[in-house]
């Protein structure tokens, strides 16, 4: 809802003015005025809470991460946006709960929060981190390869090479990041996933769970 960040712009505060940049990210801007009004004219009792971007279990698989580690285990191509360097600061989807339920509980009505997970990441690199965590794991554990008997890259420590670059996505951000200061100093809240433990997490899930989501990259 707040739209792009330059490479050296600050990160986004709560003070920040929406400037939403694609009819998907404007009808949620919309949302949020809707409440607001709803706060203002007739004393709705309300909080609003904005995050950066989530990932972890149960993640739907057309999203990045889960799609990444799902097309290695099927040998697809690994898409990638224009020249990948889309920057995100990834918030563990945990972390991302507890800091809702802080804003339900603690936070002042009317008052707007943001919940981050202080971990930029251009999407390139994210898919190079989620490679190289796939080859491990193939490496250490030799059931993956029955398990997975599509992963051919994976299986032989090479998932980097299926990664693809395509044309950029109309009216792609560049750049995102959430500064958290105020719902940090307000509400007591601090992330405790760091970007590495968290994929260590999620890769493992995806990798126990091939049913829930094989069923849904399927349509079943």
């Amino acid at each position: 809802v707040y739209g792009t960040l330059g490479p050296d712009e600050a990160a986004f505060t709560e003070e920040t003015a929406y400037a939403p940049n694609s009819p998907y990210s404007a009808s949620k801007a919309a949302s949020d005025h809707l409440v607001r009004a709803y706060h203002h004219t007739y004393g709705l009792e309300v909080t609003s809470s904005n995050c950066s971007n989530n990932y972890g279990p149960y993640h739907f698989p057309e999203k990045l991460i889960p799609l990444i580690i799902t097309n290695i285990l099927n040998d697809k191509p690994l898409p990638i946006y224009g020249d990948g360097q889309q920057i995100r600061d990834w918030l563990y989807v945990e972390d991302h709960a507890r800091g809702i339920e802080l804003v339900l509980k603690k936070g002042r009505l009317g008052e707007n929060y943001n919940i981050g997970g202080n971990n930029e990441w251009a999407n390139i690199d994210i898919v190079k981190v989620v490679c190289k965590l796939m080859n491990e794991a193939f490496e250490t554990d030799s059931a993956l390869i029955q398990k997975y008997p599509n992963a051919m890259k994976a299986s032989c420590g090479k998932s980097e090479d299926l990664v693809t670059y395509v044309t950029d996505r109309a009216g792609h951000d560049r750049r995102y990041a959430i500064n958290a200061t105020k719902t940090n100093n307000e509400l007591s809240y601090v992330p405790t996933e760091s970007f590495e433990t968290g994929i260590a997490v999620t890769i493992d899930w995806y990798l126990n769970n091939q049913q829930w989501w094989a069923a849904l990259i399927d349509g079943s």
